[in-house]
């Protein structure tokens, strides 16, 4: 009978690539070559204790539509979208079409869930418990903008209000896809995002609430960079992780051994 591995604090270590700006195909066959080295280490005998991946990046603009999507939620061509300078990419996440582009900080954890549990304790063998974990670090993020976020019962991402400035916006999408527990995709969160774009889709496919940013909830000018630090570090508390971090060429070098 098998049984899942324990948690060892000293096997989970996870190396965090800042890899700036990347064409979103690029990114996803990344991913997908990291959760296969994962899927392959947890199943060789004895399993090996490869480091859990993290990338951070920023798209050029791209509409993706996960795979129980519909893409009458689309709401232009591809050729209109070629005309604005954006791309339309089917992808093997779950939920609806989303965006992404400059400004907004995009996050894929690649790591094993079976070998991961919070700061409680509590195993993240449960894929509903880690997309809590996700959102909850980007709360904790936003607040320290100033801004209160949270959950709408039913509607998986990050939220803000509703207050007096209207109902519910969403201000960070998730999607994410497993293999053998092993996640990629992962979080969007709109920082500096032209909130413009997401007038071209009917966001996740919800079409009674709106989509905000942290800078123009904060009212505040707002730095990536910053922001990016401060999600990190929460990510990494909430999914106990002890992290390396590595930016731009040292990145790419580690990542794949070039551009």
């Amino acid at each position: 009978m098998s049984t899942r591995p324990q948690v060892h604090e000293s096997t989970q270590r996870a190396d965090v690539f800042r890899l700036g700006r990347v064409p979103y195909r690029e990114a996803w066959a990344l991913q997908q070559r990291l959760q296969d080295r994962l899927v392959a280490a947890k199943r060789a005998e004895p399993p090996r204790p490869v480091p859990h991946a993290v990338l951070v990046v920023e798209h050029p603009p791209v509409f993706t539509l996960g795979k129980s999507g519909n893409v009458s939620n689309l709401l232009a061509t591809e050729a209109e979208l070629d005309a604005l300078g954006a791309t339309f990419v089917p992808v093997d996440r779950g939920g609806d079409v989303t965006f992404h582009g400059p400004g907004q900080l995009v996050v894929y954890p690649i790591v094993d869930l079976d070998r991961l549990a919070t700061p409680e304790g509590e195993s993240l063998h449960d894929l509903h418990r880690y997309l809590r974990e996700l959102e909850e670090a980007v709360v904790r993020t936003c607040a320290e903008w100033g801004v209160t976020a949270g959950r709408v019962a039913g509607r998986t991402g990050v939220w803000v209000g509703p207050d007096a400035r209207g109902d519910e916006r969403k201000v960070c999408a998730l999607g994410v896809r497993c293999s053998r527990w092993v996640t990629m995709h992962g979080l969007a969160l709109n920082v500096t995002t032209d909130l413009g774009w997401f007038e071209h889709i009917v966001p996740c496919g919800i079409d009674d609430r709106g989509v905000t940013s942290l800078a123009q909830e904060s009212g505040h000018d707002v730095s990536m960079e910053a922001v990016a630090d401060r999600l990190l570090a929460h990510l990494a508390d909430r999914l106990g992780l002890a992290v390396t971090e590595r930016a731009g060429a040292e990145a790419w070098d580690a990542v794949s051994g070039e551009r």
